[in-house]
């Protein structure tokens, strides 16, 4: 074995540009949808694993059923591995007698694994297994997290995107109000739910394996060997790719932890494609708090041909902290930002289905048609230099990506296709008609079953948004995590547009009273 495989010193963590760490030849690459098809795609890669299937993740619960095997309370069973990730993984092993799996996951909530039942009988089952390892990963400044999620296979097949293989990620593309299989393992139902990722063959997995062994080492795994070349694929069989021979960009983030410094290339990335933004950016995020982004924004809408900025996100964040951090945050930016939109560019939404909404975890950015980027990386602050984050994008300036163009217009189409409940060849035309996203978007309105809601930002309570101002619990470094800092060096900087626009706003109330 390599030193470079022993010793995460010699693991090259430089940047090839600012906001980029690798670009890399992908042979075949696929944008997977929501997780009705993730879930049955990557089993199907697993099916195919030779050598070592490599589980980076935010979280892992092995009592999710994938969608092919048998289940227990079922007759007839047509396969004879099992449907139940945890069992899957011991029937791969037991199968493949050259087949390791190693998998890693944020150390936040261990104490959870507790509560998660059978998952521990899993863990045991797989402790005698010397090819199966899991661990946890604690390799991060205190509050922080390790926020990637990754499968790599046989260093040649990857996935990187906003889903984990974990509970109350499976949805189908329709996102009924209500599905049968939309439950948790203790049987709880949950809404629905929105994501998307991004699958890759070539070169481009050789770079993301070689991130996530690095990944590895730091949380305390043993010393993985290079796997060896192999002409076989873990490719779908017929699958059918979206691209074909492109060049894909890796982004990353991390917060400096021991030896290794900090890195910014997610957020670095994000700045320079804003600023070079033409026509419009489609994002589809979990959160919109991020400080820096949104100075980015307000700066474009300034501008007398700012671009469209069309943004689709939940209507709340996904549990306590989450709503007590970012919601707030959310809504005096977005106060702000329309204060500064004078030309009617901005515009952000909440998917719907029928009265429930839509919960959006998908990291996702569209530009012009000619950048498409996906990762795990949320618009916030701490994605931005907190947790550890990982982002790869086709950018159609790059030498052989023009060809791509076409294809990222047809998935920006088919997303919005698939939030207002229309078909997928309707939106161009529907586009044309009404002259922009937003302008489509509210003729359509809300007469299917799915449509999109403009963002109201309502008032916040007086401490929810002074937490928020001080970004408290989302802080631009580790160190200002839980500090009550002047709000100065805040959500708000002094002098920014974001500050004067607020500043606005707070005359425009006072003199209303």
């Amino acid at each position: 074995m390599d030193r470079i495989e022993n010793r995460i010193e010699d693991y090259d963590d430089s940047s090839v540009e600012p906001g980029v760490w690798r670009y890399a030849r992908a042979r075949r690459v696929r944008v997977v949808i929501d997780s009705e098809d993730y879930f049955d795609l990557i089993q199907r890669a697993m099916l195919k694993a030779r050598q070592r299937i490599l589980l980076i993740g935010w979280d892992f619960d092995t009592r999710i059923h994938l969608k092919r095997g048998r289940r227990w309370w079922e007759k007839g069973w047509r396969r004879h591995y099992p449907s139940r990730l945890g069992s899957f993984i011991v029937w791969l092993t037991n199968h493949r007698p050259t087949l390791e799996v190693r998998i890693l996951k944020w150390s936040y909530g261990f104490l959870k694994f507790f509560s998660r039942g059978f998952m521990m009988v899993d863990l045991m089952r797989w402790w005698p297994h010397r090819r199966i390892d899991f661990k946890f990963d604690t390799a991060h400044p205190v509050g922080c997290s390790h926020h990637q999620k990754l499968v790599i296979i046989d260093d040649d097949f990857a996935v990187c995107g906003g889903i984990d293989m974990t509970t109350r990620r499976w949805d189908t593309r329709e996102h009924l109000e209500e599905h049968p299989r939309r439950r948790r393992p203790d049987g709880e139902p949950y809404g629905p739910w929105h994501d998307v990722t991004m699958m890759m063959e070539g070169e481009v997995a050789m770079e993301l394996e070689r991130l996530a062994r690095a990944r590895w080492l730091r949380a305390g795994g043993k010393p993985l060997s290079k796997p060896k070349e192999d002409p076989g694929s873990a490719w779908p069989g017929k699958l059918v790719p979206h691209f074909e021979d492109v060049e894909i960009g890796i982004a990353r983030t991390r917060a400096e932890y021991g030896k290794d410094p900090k890195v910014n290339e997610i957020e670095q990335l994000y700045l320079r494609q804003i600023a070079e933004a033409k026509e419009f950016i489609y994002f589809e995020n979990q959160y919109f708090a991020s400080r820096t982004v949104c100075e980015a924004i307000a700066k474009r809408l300034g501008e007398p041909d700012s671009p469209e900025f069309v943004v689709v996100m939940p209507h709340t964040g996904d549990g306590w902290m989450e709503g007590v951090a970012m919601d707030p945050a959310r809504a005096a930016l977005v106060e702000a930002l329309d204060e500064l939109d004078k030309s009617d560019r901005f515009h952000l939404y909440t998917p719907y289905s029928g009265e429930t909404p839509i919960y959006v975890h998908a990291k996702l950015t569209i530009i012009d048609d000619r950048i498409l980027r996906i990762g795990s990386a949320n618009l916030n602050n701490r994605s931005m230099g907190l947790d550890s984050e990982c982002d790869v994008f086709i950018d159609c300036a790059r030498e052989g990506n023009a060809k791509a163009a076409d294809r990222i217009r047809r998935i920006r189409e088919s997303l919005l296709a698939e939030h207002l409940g229309i078909f997928e060849q309707d939106v161009p035309y529907l586009i044309d008609k009404h002259g922009s996203m937003a302008g489509m978007i509210a003729y359509v309105g809300n007469r299917n079953r799915r449509w999109l809601k403009p963002f109201n930002s309502a008032r916040r309570g007086e401490m929810e948004t002074d937490l928020a101002l001080r970004e408290t619990f989302d802080p631009e470094n580790p160190e200002e995590l839980f500090e009550m800092r002047e709000p100065r060096r805040g959500l708000f900087r002094p002098g920014s547009l974001l500050a004067r626009a607020r500043a606005r706003l707070k005359r425009k109330r006072k003199q209303d009273e």
